[in-house]
């Protein structure tokens, strides 16, 4: 019975310990051009994770993101576009094709990662971390803005431009 005990509490305690370590630079990104992204690559920096998509009404946003990422950048800004099928089919392009399309229509330079599920049980642990606290994202260019440290300072529904005041403002809170 003691040796139960011993055991019980020995693996309690590692789980405690790995819930811990469960945060956002814990996780990676397949980008589209197969290279890997650690976000732990990232840290001392602010950066946005936007779900994105090539046949949206909101993909003109491409343009001012890439705006965004231009103008804060050298001061450690990033973003990193997450495109999805999860709304509609409104990417249906392959890997390769969305990154092409992103760069060569809007000019995107920052990372595309791989098409992502972003939606639901089959979502990777990522996403599930990034709505845990505000429920499932519900439509494409979703923005999480997140802090130096790692911590998810804000949340932005797919009509909040990327130069509407209150994002720019995150923004610029989140560099100081």
């Amino acid at each position: 019975m003691k040796k139960l005990s011993l055991i019980l509490l020995f693996l309690f305690t590692v789980s405690l310990v790995k819930a811990e370590k469960n945060n956002i630079y814990d996780h990676e990104l397949k980008l589209t051009n197969g290279k890997k992204l650690e976000l732990s690559s990232l840290k001392g920096k602010a950066f946005m994770i936007v779900n994105i998509a090539t046949r949206c009404g909101y993909t003109g946003q491409l343009d001012d993101l890439e705006k965004l990422y231009k103008k804060y950048k050298d001061k450690g800004f990033n973003i990193v576009g997450v495109p999805s099928n999860d709304f509609g089919g409104q990417t249906p392009e392959g890997n390769k094709e969305v990154a092409k399309f992103c760069r060569l229509k809007y000019g995107a330079t920052f990372p595309i990662a791989e098409k992502t599920v972003v939606t639901g049980s089959d979502k990777p642990a990522l996403f599930k971390e990034l709505t845990q606290s505000g429920g499932e994202i519900s439509w494409n260019f979703e923005k999480f803005l997140i802090s130096k440290n790692g911590t998810l300072l804000k949340r932005f529904k797919s009509g909040d431009e990327p130069f509407s005041k209150s994002l720019v403002q995150a923004v610029e809170q989140a560099l100081k």
